[in-house]
């Protein structure tokens, strides 16, 4: 199996705003890295998160400000460590500075067999599967997963 997972937010300012400078500068050297490291498998690619995002009649609203990931990795401890241990490290530390406040859930994740792509459709389902229900096997949140690994069960 392969752990899925899909991050958003809404920026705190427009993509253009200098005050998002450093996050939107910087997303393409992030994306770089993941792409190159161990135990990545797939990302959904900037045109079609863009085009995803942006629908105003598509399954994350058309907000301008949104901001996502979509990706597939062949396990937790290869997302473990490009979330903790590269470049992506600092972008989340800084998450408050550029993200508006009070958003409540903005992870989840979930398991597919291996070859298996995840659709934005899905990923929004999945979403709103653990906002309504909680953590479980079909939809999760990071300490969710953490809990799952060290006790063997993930």
């Amino acid at each position: 199996m392969h752990l899925v997972e899909f991050n958003w937010g809404v920026l705190r300012y427009d993509w253009d705003d200098p005050r998002v400078a450093d996050f939107a500068n910087g997303l393409d050297r992030v994306n770089q890295i993941a792409a190159r490291s161990d135990g990545f498998i797939w990302r959904l690619g900037d045109d079609d998160m863009e085009a995803a995002q942006t629908d105003p009649s598509g399954a994350m609203g058309g907000n301008p400000r949104f901001a996502s990931t979509l990706s597939v990795w062949r396990d937790f401890k290869s997302l473990d460590h490009f979330v903790w241990n590269t470049l992506h490290k600092h972008f989340f530390a800084r998450r408050e500075e550029w993200f508006a406040p009070g958003q409540g859930l903005r992870l989840v994740m979930w398991w597919v067999p291996e070859g298996e792509i995840p659709t934005i459709e899905e990923a929004v389902a999945r979403a709103e599967h653990l906002k309504t229900h909680g953590d479980s096997a079909d939809a999760f949140g990071w300490a969710y997963l953490v809990q799952q690994q060290a006790s063997g069960a993930g």
